[in-house]
């Protein structure tokens, strides 16, 4: 795994990623779509698997599922698994509140 830390304490982090609103942030050039619901937040790929369509514009619901704009793919937002639609699970990346800040967890790819 890799790890990344989005350096701010944690006021910060909630102005940067306001209830239920999903922002985008750039991980090396890997780009992952980030959320908050109360004091939980949620990393994710940041295109749905079904068409490639962007999450970044998509809706968190009550039921924490990210819903993709295009089709209304429903994804289970800490496991990926698929909700409503047909495609493969979302990929999710372990997030966690560390002292220095927010920490995303990449797993790495081996060629």
């Amino acid at each position: 795994m890799k790890n990344f830390i989005l350096p701010f304490p944690q006021i910060k982090l909630h102005e940067m990623f306001p209830e239920k609103e999903i922002r985008q942030v750039d991980l090396d050039g890997l780009k992952v779509g980030v959320c908050r619901i109360g004091d939980e937040y949620f990393a994710f790929e940041s295109t749905c698997p079904h068409r490639m369509t962007s999450l970044i514009p998509g809706v968190i619901s009550e039921e924490k599922e990210v819903i993709c704009p295009l089709h209304s793919y429903r994804f289970d937002l800490k496991t990926g698994a698929v909700i409503a639609g047909m495609c493969r699970e979302l990929e999710i990346y372990p997030v966690e509140i560390v002292e220095e800040g927010l920490k995303i967890s990449i797993p790495e790819i081996s060629n």
